[in-house]
């Protein structure tokens, strides 16, 4: 049944894309994808463009279509996400997959009047179709990339960064076969495409060989197209308020500040929008206006929020690999405050054979850079005891098996005005314990 939903959806899809032509981005990476698709949809729909973005962790051979044939309300892509428990609302899932079909089907077959047929980009916008279609495609698993590329090849690939261990590499036979794998996504493209890449990244970088597409990079380092300058998490009245930092590109170098969210992931995002709105032939001021006015991270993704007793809570508890709980550590590492820092760290899945050294490396890390560490999960104790022997004093770490004891232990363990960290792989699920320590206004 479920390969009979995929094929329908896959066929329907492609018949879409044929008839309406809209102009598709693809986003890949260990990190960084949603929040560089939050950054796109920003710059791209404050420009006029009709924009559509795949929602929530819609990445997949179902995900992906789903996108690109309609736009769903929350609720009902709730029935069909990962969360969703797979012998649950049978019924409703499977009036929303009818739903889905028999919309499609209306739509693609509609007659379209002859008024619209004098261009695609018209007929999309007077459709109602959107022009740009901004879209995540997941690695899960080898093979995943050439499956979406089959539905759907973009215009715009995207590699955000990979690191020397990538996420989900359990699934593959080692870091280089994850690179390939998402290397896939800019290798077939033609050169009239674009392949925006992350200049910072070694690993991401050496895919530019494999692609005739025109090169677009972006990154702090002396040499990106987009370069990132004088970035640093800022103030107001003594309070933490978001982010700020410079776009430079040509000679030309615009600000822009982000509120609500602290740490250079931002600033990435920020980085890869700008490289899409230059293709798009925006000029860098109204980018980085739209960036200022606009883009505000996704839910638990670095998420600067208010906490109780006056403390302020980094969220990242969406997920987490070797590459960005390095860069969260980094971050609060790099605040120049007396307040006291906590890390609330849980396990990175899907690491495989990689996954105890990856997390002893992140406890090696931690230790000199919080004061407090409290970790969740069997992993998580390998964080802690990694801790312990590099220089964390004992009394200065609790481990918990899961997040539910966590969240009995951790209101009594917070002091006035300490900076929380909060990260692990979204199946830990840390957000409860940021619901639990936030100021609920």
């Amino acid at each position: 049944m479920l390969n009979i939903l995929k094929y329908t959806l896959k066929q329907l899809t492609k018949i879409t894309i044929w008839r309406y032509k809209p102009d598709v981005i693809a986003i890949t990476g260990s990190v960084g994808k949603t929040s560089a698709k939050e950054a796109i949809y920003a710059v791209l729909s404050a420009s006029g463009k009709q924009v559509r973005k795949s929602g929530g962790n819609l990445n997949n051979e179902l995900g992906v279509p789903l996108t690109i044939l309609g736009n769903w309300p929350e609720a009902e892509l709730k029935l069909v996400s990962r969360a969703q428990p797979a012998g649950e609302k049978k019924l409703r899932k499977l009036f929303f997959w009818l739903k889905v079909v028999v919309s499609a089907i209306i739509r693609v077959f509609n007659p379209c009047p002859p008024s619209l047929r004098s261009g695609a980009g018209r007929r999309a916008r007077k459709s109602g179709y959107p022009q740009v279609l901004v879209l995540e495609y997941g690695a899960d698993r080898p093979g995943d990339i050439k499956k979406l590329l089959e539905i759907c090849q973009p215009k715009i690939g995207i590699i955000t960064a990979i690191g020397e261990i990538p996420v989900h590499i359990e699934f593959y036979s080692g870091p280089e076969a994850v690179v390939r794998e998402k290397s896939k996504l800019v290798e077939q493209m033609s050169v009239n495409d674009f392949a925006v890449l992350n200049f910072d990244d070694k690993t991401v970088m050496e895919i530019k060989e494999r692609t005739r597409a025109k090169l677009i990079t972006f990154g702090f380092k002396e040499g990106a197209e987009v370069k990132i300058t004088s970035f640093e998490n800022y103030f107001e009245e003594g309070l933490f308020v978001g982010v700020c930092f410079k776009i430079e590109h040509n000679g030309n170098i615009v600000p822009v500040k982000i509120q609500n969210t602290i740490g250079r992931s931002s600033a990435y995002a920020a980085g890869v929008a700008t490289c899409i709105g230059l293709i798009y032939e925006l000029n860098l001021v109204e980018i980085c206006e739209a960036l200022s006015s606009n883009y505000r991270p996704a839910k638990h993704r670095m998420n600067l929020i208010s906490g109780i007793k006056d403390c302020w809570v980094i969220d990242d508890s969406y997920n987490a690999s070797p590459i960005s709980m390095k860069s969260a550590l980094e971050t609060i590492q790099d605040l120049k405050t007396n307040n006291r820092k906590i890390a609330i760290l849980g396990d990175m899945l899907e690491l495989g054979e990689y996954s105890s050294g990856a997390h002893k490396s992140i406890g090696k890390l931690v230790s000199g850079i919080v004061d407090f560490l409290i970790t969740v999960g069997p992993n998580g104790k390998i964080i802690s005891e990694s801790a312990g022997l590099n220089g964390l004093e004992k009394d200065k770490i609790l481990s918990f098996d899961n997040a539910d004891e966590a969240v009995k232990a951790v209101r009594g363990i917070i002091n006035k005005n300490d900076i929380i960290l909060v990260k692990a792989s979204r199946g830990i699920g840390l957000d409860k314990v940021v619901e639990e320590i936030k100021v609920n206004s």
